[in-house]
Parts: C-alpha cells; sequence; structure tokens
C-alpha cells in the first residue's frame, strides 16, 4: 500500500529525514529558540522531535492518532493523545509550539491556532508551515464520485472554493489574507512570513540531475513574486504579554 489509510484526513507523517526536512529544521533554528521547552502539535512519528533533541531535553508531542503517537514516544520527553482543539497543558506553558502541515486538517483551524497560542509563554513562537492556495498541485488527494483519490492532483485549488472544497473537503489551503484572519484576533505578533517550495526529494531519488535543477530553480524565486506558487507558507509569530 503506497499511503496510509488516514491519508485523507490525517495528511501522511514523515517516514524519513531528507533534505527537504533538513532544509526546514534550518528555516526552523533561524526563527525559534530551540533550547527551551518544545510541543510539536500534530507529531506524527516524531519525526522533528528527534531532529530537535540536539537543542532540547524538554520535547512534548500532540498526536491524534494513537499508532503514530506510539512510535514517537521514543523521540521525546512525553506524548499525549488529543486533538489540536483542546491542547491539554496550561497555559504559558512551552517557549516554542512548532505545528508542520498539520493546521490544515484539523476540523476548526481558528481554535488550534488559538489554543497554541495559549500554550505559548509571552515572547514565545509559534511556527506554522501550511498549504499555499496557489501551489499547482493539490497533494492530499480529491474525492471523486464518493471515492477518495490518493495523489497529486493539478489545478484543483485554483478552481471556485465551493468546487474545489467539494472535491478536497479532507484539506485546507491558504491565502497569506486567510492567515492573518486566522490570528487577527489573538495575542501576537507577525515575526514572519514567506512561502517555500518543497523539498522535491523523490525526483531527485530517481533523476538525480533534474531533481537538482529543480530544486535550484525554485529556491531561487523563493523571496521573488513568483513564490506566490510556492508549496508552503511559513508563518512565525510571538506571543505578547496582555499585561503590558
Amino acid at each position: 500500500m503506497a499511503h496510509s489509510d488516514k491519508a485523507a484526513l490525517r495528511g501522511e507523517p514523515g517516514y524519513v529525514w531528507r533534505s527537504g526536512q533538513e532544509r526546514r529544521l534550518r528555516m526552523i533554528r533561524q526563527w525559534a529558540n530551540l533550547n527551551g521547552r518544545i510541543l510539536d502539535n500534530g507529531c506524527g512519528l516524531g519525526t522533528y522531535l528527534d531532529a530537535f533533541a540536539s537543542y532540547s531535553s524538554q520535547r512534548f508531542g500532540l498526536e491524534i492518532e494513537f499508532e503514530r503517537g506510539l512510535q514517537a514516544v521514543p523521540t521525546a520527553t512525553g506524548i499525549v493523545q488529543a486533538v489540536g482543539e483542546q491542547l491539554p497543558f496550561a497555559d504559558n506553558s512551552f517557549d516554542f509550539v512548532f505545528s508542520n502541515e498539520v493546521i490544515e486538517h484539523v476540523a476548526d483551524d481558528a481554535a488550534c491556532l488559538a489554543e497554541m497560542v495559549r500554550v505559548l509563554r509571552p515572547g514565545g513562537r509559534v511556527l506554522i508551515f501550511c498549504p499555499n492556495r496557489w501551489y499547482p498541485v493539490e497533494q492530499h488527494g480529491i474525492y471523486w464520485r464518493g471515492q477518495y483519490k490518493f495523489g497529486n492532483i493539478p489545478l484543483v485549488n485554483y478552481l471556485p472554493m465551493p468546487l474545489r472544497n467539494k472535491l478536497a473537503p479532507h484539506v485546507r489551503t491558504y491565502t497569506r489574507a486567510a492567515l492573518r484572519h486566522l490570528y487577527q484576533p489573538l495575542p501576537v505578533r507577525e515575526i514572519h512570513h514567506s512561502r517555500i517550495y518543497g523539498g522535491y526529494d523523490n525526483i531527485e531519488r530517481r533523476l538525480p540531475r533534474l531533481g537538482r535543477l529543480i530544486r535550484t530553480v525554485l529556491y531561487g524565486a523563493e523571496g521573488t513574486p513568483l513564490d506566490v506558487l510556492g508549496l508552503s507558507h511559513l508563518l512565525v509569530l510571538e506571543k505578547v504579554d496582555e499585561m503590558c
């Protein structure tokens, strides 16, 4: 089976560590302090929690799927099974909250982000990767005639939203304005926003020269008007002290 039976509802967790994950780790290190208490909100198999071990001994993960969370246990100080809209942690518990391609799958993304901010200490940061609306390919598959079709489907996200959401009701995509709408009511300030392209490791593994060329061209487009077509948003928010 090429994908798990949870692919439609949850997406696929990171099974292996490749250049795409290594690149995201460098971005995380640029924008967040990894030396404190960390929460990976939607940790999957614990891929990033394991990578964070070099920086912090206080690493916690939340995962809705029991089997995935169980596999993540060796990578963390603790793993809990819960939903992102109701984090089982006290206010101001973490220095850094991480969410990697998760918020698009939850039932209530606004509540999920509000919970990440609630458990964050003032001055702490939340870093989110999530799908860009204008990436030319929907990577989470679609529903067609009542059946889920796993795979990369081109141009789905360019359809009018009612039609797009009929084909892909299981996953959201975001514009920058939509992300701003989510955090606008919260006690945070935006530290950074950008759009990034993927790792394209599968292409490089099959066709090394082509894969490297694609990465060189697309990474060069980041920070230019062409990044509007990027794979994912990178959003960094910092919690402000409401008492100030």
